[in-house]
């Protein structure tokens, strides 16, 4: 049980003992204890004051004297400052704590809940390669669901491809019209780069139709509709709706060169799947939804044979579910996929994990599910996220200023080996450990500044800063780690007995504190499906060791039992830093 419940329970023990009253955990808060104030918890007197009658001081003194005197194991002092009552935690709970878990891989995991979690990710279109907006949504989707499954849930990682509609179709035109039969063999060409060219290509060369045309006196709005390349592709659409061999052919060739430049990066990037879904097996879906919801008068049908539901009522708009030729919407694709998970899996909750610009889409996916009364409805979360932008502003993949994934992991694998020379204490290292360290540094730099930020806002990304070894960033936390596994190659701790005795100095308690506070981190970030609050813990203990190892020796201490805590100490502090990295999706290198 974690240190905060153990004081909540006993706080809510001595005050129904004291008054006769009771209260829970929600009736008044603890908190860590101010650095320029004694000790080492604190609770907030005020919400207590009215309901019992006391003054601030009162109270303070009563209820920490019967703390104090009657969990003698837990506290050892308190004292009173303005409507705070301040805890000093013994000890010897900190040095237990130490002693059965500093060799201890599995601290902060939960045992096994037996309930299923699905998180979708990445979702990605097949006209194009993944981007550095696909990378923050692969790198919260993965840390995501690896902090659910240390919560102790069972969890299903998925992905949905959109690899069908008009913007696929604007790639094949393209390639169709400027490839001659080129293909990413033939031109060396990774092949969602390749692919991605001919979206690229497509709509230089649709700009420029578009320009021709109102040069010869048509309306813009007209040329736009009017023109050869997008009419092409609208045929082609239509083809591929209606099966035309050779349009299917040239689709599934395609798309097999796009899904294998994505293999290669999601393998490069450490993203991974336990079942992908596509749209082309999917976009059907939902039509037998639409008739139960005619059925359960949820939807209407207008006179033009399309069908709609009405959510003003909700706050919302009216909804369009099924086009009047009796083809399904997004909405309606969405509503049968979430089915079929549900299905498949039986799913206690299904996390989304999409930009914020889908918000309203997912409000109105939810409140149509739980109109009909689907089982899965209230099980729908959407974990939604804030765009990444780069120091020189919004990137547009059809105009080719997108930075695309390879091309920015590229850029920061040549950043971390320009950092690491810089400090020179790679010398023994060998070309491949070189290339491992460089590759492991820059990925743990862009991961961390991607995760660090809380999902909901939007955030610039820089390269430059992500990378720097002494400032708020990944490569710090891998360099402390790599520090502690240099101490701990020398000697390792040998015996937990010898230091129970031990009296802790200031900053070998304040670690411990921090260490001690994981397994409430995880489930904090958990609960809230937000890494970043894991992102910055693990950066707080890199910090913190920092500063007991500068105050601290541990190979020189000043007794041998110090010397045996302190290594305690080191292994604690690396297996958390190295379990918290993994849940983010980032590695600790052994040296550096």
């Amino acid at each position: 049980m974690a240190i905060q419940q153990q004081i909540q329970e006993a706080a809510i023990k001595s005050l129904e003992q004291l008054y006769g009253k009771q209260f829970t955990a929600k009736d008044f808060q603890i908190n860590k204890t101010k650095p320029e104030f004694e000790g080492d918890y604190t609770i907030v007197l005020f919400s207590l004051l009215k309901p019992l009658g006391k003054s601030p001081d009162a109270l303070g003194n009563e209820l920490g004297k019967h703390l104090v005197e009657n969990n003698a194991t837990l506290f050892t002092a308190y004292n009173i400052i303005k409507g705070f009552l301040n805890l000093t935690v013994a000890d010897a709970y900190w040095l237990q704590l130490l002693s059965a878990n500093y060799n201890n891989v599995s601290f902060g995991k939960a045992a096994a809940k037996n309930q299923k979690v699905m998180v979708e990710y990445s979702s990605p279109n097949t006209n194009k390669p993944l981007h550095l907006g696909h990378l923050r949504n692969n790198f919260l989707g993965w840390s995501a669901a690896e902090i659910i499954k240390a919560n102790g849930y069972d969890t299903v990682k998925t992905c949905i491809v959109n690899d069908r509609g008009i913007h696929i179709c604007k790639s094949m035109i393209a390639w169709q019209l400027f490839a001659n039969g080129a293909t990413p063999q033939s031109t060396t060409t990774k092949g969602d780069h390749f692919v991605g060219d001919y979206y690229v290509k497509f709509n230089d060369e649709y700009k420029k139709q578009i320009e021709e045309l109102i040069a010869a006196g048509i309306k813009k709005d007209d040329a736009e509709k009017e023109a050869p390349i997008m009419k092409a592709t609208q045929q082609m659409l239509l083809d591929w709706e209606a099966g035309k061999p050779e349009v299917m052919e040239l689709w599934k060739e395609m798309n097999s060169w796009v899904y294998a430049g994505f293999d290669a990066t999601y393998k490069r990037i450490g993203s991974n799947f336990d079942k992908t879904y596509y749209e082309s097996n999917t976009y059907l879906l939902g039509k037998k939804t639409v008739q139960e919801g005619l059925a359960k008068n949820v939807f209407v049908q207008k006179e033009d044979g399309s069908v709609w539901i009405d959510l003003t009522a909700d706050g919302l708009d009216e909804k369009i579910v099924q086009r009047k030729d009796g083809t399904s919407v997004y909405i309606t694709q969405d509503i049968g996929l979430a089915q079929q998970k549900y299905d498949e899996y039986k799913i206690d909750q299904s996390i989304y994990v999409i930009g914020d610009e889908q918000n309203y889409h997912m409000k109105v996916l939810q409140l149509i599910c739980k109109k009909l009364g689907l089982p899965y409805a209230d099980s729908i979360y959407h974990l939604s996220y804030g765009m990444v932008e780069l120091p020189t502003g919004k990137m547009k993949s059809r105009e080719g200023t997108v930075v695309d994934a390879d091309d920015l992991l590229d850029e920061m694998e040549r950043v971390a080996q320009q950092k690491t020379e810089e400090l020179g204490k790679v010398k023994d290292f060998t070309a491949e450990e070189l290339k491992e360290l460089y590759r492991t540094l820059s990925l743990g730099a862009l991961k961390f500044y991607l995760l660090r930020v809380d999902p909901k806002k939007k955030m610039i990304f820089n390269p430059e800063e992500s990378i720097d070894f002494h400032g708020y960033t990944g490569p710090f936390i891998q360099y402390t780690h790599a520090r502690i596994k240099s101490i701990l190659r020398k000697q390792k701790a040998n015996d937990s007995n010898s230091i129970q005795q031990t009296v802790l100095l200031p900053l070998e308690k304040e670690l411990l504190i921090e260490l001690e506070n994981y397994p409430t981190v995880i489930v904090q970030a958990g609960n809230e499906h937000d890494p970043s609050h894991l992102a910055n813990y693990i950066y707080t203990i890199a910090k913190t060791f920092n500063s007991f190892y500068t105050e601290h020796s541990v190979m020189n201490a000043e007794t041998e039992e110090k010397k045996q805590l302190r290594l305690f100490i080191c292994e604690l502090t690396a297996n958390v830093i190295a379990s918290g990295m993994q849940l983010l999706g980032i590695n600790v290198p052994e040296r550096m």
